[in-house]
């Protein structure tokens, strides 16, 4: 009779998951796993099937032997996917869930051993790194802490406190720089390669966890995860300024403000702030600033230059603003903004206009 038991705990000493080589049952708590650590904010609701995990270089194995203490030890999947253990030698065994491991160990004891019972517990997971696209602000692969990566700080009785993080989907989001204010967060898709070779897709509603107080939408990630956050249709029920406040939103956006202020050049502020905030940030306008007609300038998706212009003179603003921003207050006396933002992008449009030139003379 063989057994193996997989028991996946943080550093709490709580069992997230167990699986019973007999049975091959799948047991959850009730108790969501709530991470401690800034980069994973929201509480964590464990849906993940921990029997379908695939090991891998890095993770770490506890194997014991019932009867026989000698084989108790802990290995680390090297490199190559193998792990080494005494008798039987090299056991392959990245790209298997530990199940399938436990049953390829027990068969080459059985040639040394009578009906040896064999014990694996997954004691560190290998850290995992997912892709991550669409509406966050550093897109591309993203690595995060296991589900069982100990952190040790000093708390606020000068006691020194453990806790694990979990490589969730909002720790993947901020990990990426955040969201946009744009994004969708009701539509987030995560594909999954699954042990049997066909893939997985599952659309998550972030947004609900966030605003409405849902659990179980904050999944714990896998190794090999791509994520996507769409753009949210002008007709979505999301609203951007909630968005940009949210604890998945970046801490800070940069910003240009140049023009009749005192400090002109680039400014970091949060990302739910205003165009007035912009300004003060840069020291505030001058005394010789047109308020009437201040310009916000953005680089849209299609590559193209928007514009708007503000009257700020009553300094009541309510305009957001985005990374990457541009805000012009023009001079008094200016006889129109648009030549005030010509002046100021005249270095980067002077080159293009002289080649325009040159072609209205050739083909004359």
């Amino acid at each position: 009779m063989s057994t193996s038991v997989l028991m996946l705990c943080v550093s709490s000493g709580t069992v997230i998951a167990q699986i019973t080589n007999s049975d091959r049952s799948l047991t959850e708590t009730n108790e969501p796993f709530l991470p401690t650590e800034p980069s994973a904010v929201l509480p964590v609701q464990v849906t993940t099937d921990i029997s379908s995990y695939i090991l891998g270089p890095g993770d770490q194995i506890a194997i014991s032997v019932i009867d026989f203490p000698e084989f108790e030890q802990t290995r680390v999947v090297l490199p190559d996917g193998t792990v080494l253990l005494p008798l039987v030698g090299s056991v392959l065994a990245s790209g298997k869930t530990l199940a399938t491991l436990q049953i390829e160990i027990t068969n080459r004891l059985s040639v040394y051993l009578v009906d040896p019972i064999v014990e694996l517990n997954l004691s560190v997971l290998r850290p995992v790194v997912v892709t991550v696209g669409g509406e966050v602000y550093r897109p591309g692969p993203v690595q995060l802490n296991s589900l069982t990566t100990v952190s040790t700080r000093v708390g606020a009785n000068s006691q020194l406190n453990s806790a694990a993080t979990a490589p969730t989907l909002s720790a993947a989001l901020i990990n990426a720089g955040g969201v946009r204010r744009t994004a969708d967060l009701r539509r987030i898709t995560v594909q999954r390669q699954l042990p049997n070779g066909r893939q997985e897709n599952r659309t998550i509603n972030l947004w609900e966890s966030i605003f409405q107080a849902a659990e179980g939408n904050n999944i714990l990630l896998q190794d090999g995860d791509v994520i996507f956050v769409p753009t949210a249709n002008e007709d979505a029920e999301i609203d951007p300024q909630l968005v940009a406040r949210s604890s998945l939103a970046p801490t800070s956006v940069n910003v240009r403000v140049i023009g009749e202020v005192r400090r002109p050049g680039e400014v970091q502020i949060s990302p739910d702030s205003t165009v007035l905030t912009a300004m003060a940030v840069a020291g505030g306008h001058n005394s010789d600033a047109n308020l009437r007609d201040v310009a916000l300038l953005r680089l849209e998706n299609t590559g193209q230059v928007a514009s708007q212009t503000l009257d700020l003179r009553n300094l009541d603003d309510m305009t957001p603003i985005q990374d990457g921003d541009i805000i012009v207050v023009p001079k008094k006396g200016y006889l129109d903004v648009l030549d005030g933002i010509a002046r100021t992008l005249q270095p980067i449009t002077a080159p293009l206009n002289l080649l325009l030139q040159l072609n209205g003379v050739f083909s004359n």
